[in-house]
């Protein structure tokens, strides 16, 4: 064979290759909007088969939880920040207080027919961000009036405490992560996997999937936030808990969600 062929049999090989590998990428890209949407919520749909609450052991009377890890922020448009966006609850500070016995009852209503019951924890145990060291948290109401007469008399607030622990005392654990693939990302979906864990013998005791995706593909028409957006499209639906949907957009029913879904597992003390 002459050295000319097989240059010709390389760059024939090459173009081959390079090909091959066009077509293995992600169809998305070359999509159009039309065909783009069509994908993504075709792949949402299959992704949705392997979506559901699955709950392997339940636990009666649970005083307190380790939140193995705090949301801090909430992601509203960047595409592939694999930050949990189906997850998405509230943040910081407040989301350590959703876990806690009192936070959803400060006027001493109940909770509305059909709604979660959202109990709530005596303490629940977490590592700061600031500063990650661990502390056992716990929620009080106090009259600020009392300290501060800058406040109104009468007004009664929820305020969080924490102190310094060694090591863990709960025995079960609450932990999220974002499971999406750059293939979901591209079309817009994201996937989540919130666990409950045995921390004596770290046993996933309960774990729920969920998928949600952006119809309208990542469009910031009007300022429009497609993360929040995504949440009318999601598996488990947001609002499955409620006797009747909320109105409005689905993201509303998002912020409290995990505490709902722990509380399902891990039935907090009388």
């Amino acid at each position: 064979m002459t050295a000319q062929a097989k240059c010709w049999r390389l760059l024939i090989a090459s173009l081959t290759l390079s090909f091959l590998l066009g077509a293995c990428a992600s169809s998305s890209q070359a999509a159009q909007p039309g065909e783009r949407q069509a994908l993504a919520m075709a792949m949402w749909q299959q992704r949705c088969k392997s979506a559901g609450e699955f709950i392997h052991h339940s636990v009666d009377g649970v005083a307190g939880i380790a939140l193995l890890k705090i949301r801090t922020g909430v992601n509203f448009s960047n595409q592939f920040r694999l930050d949990d966006p189906y997850g998405s609850d509230s943040t910081n500070d407040e989301y350590l207080l959703n876990f806690l016995r009192g936070f959803y009852h400060q006027d001493g209503v109940a909770s509305l027919p059909g709604s979660p019951p959202r109990i709530g924890y005596r303490f629940v145990e977490a590592r700061d961000p600031k500063d990650g060291s661990l502390y056992r948290y716990t929620g009080r109401f106090e009259e600020p009036w009392l300290t501060n007469k800058s406040y109104l008399k009468g007004y009664i607030r929820f305020v969080l405490d924490k102190t310094p622990i060694e090591a863990f005392s709960a025995r079960y654990g609450v932990t999220f992560d974002d499971i999406s693939t750059r293939e979901e990302r591209e079309l817009w979906i994201a996937g989540s996997s919130l666990k409950v864990i045995d921390l004596q013998t770290q046993a996933v005791i309960a774990e729920r999937v969920g998928y949600m995706v952006d119809a309208a593909q990542g469009s910031r028409a009007r300022q429009r936030e497609p993360w929040l957006f995504a949440a009318d499209n999601a598996c488990p639906d947001f609002n499955r808990r409620l006797a009747r949907r909320m109105p409005g957009p689905a993201f509303v029913a998002q912020p409290g969600q995990t505490l709902d879904f722990v509380e399902t597992v891990l039935k907090p003390a009388n």
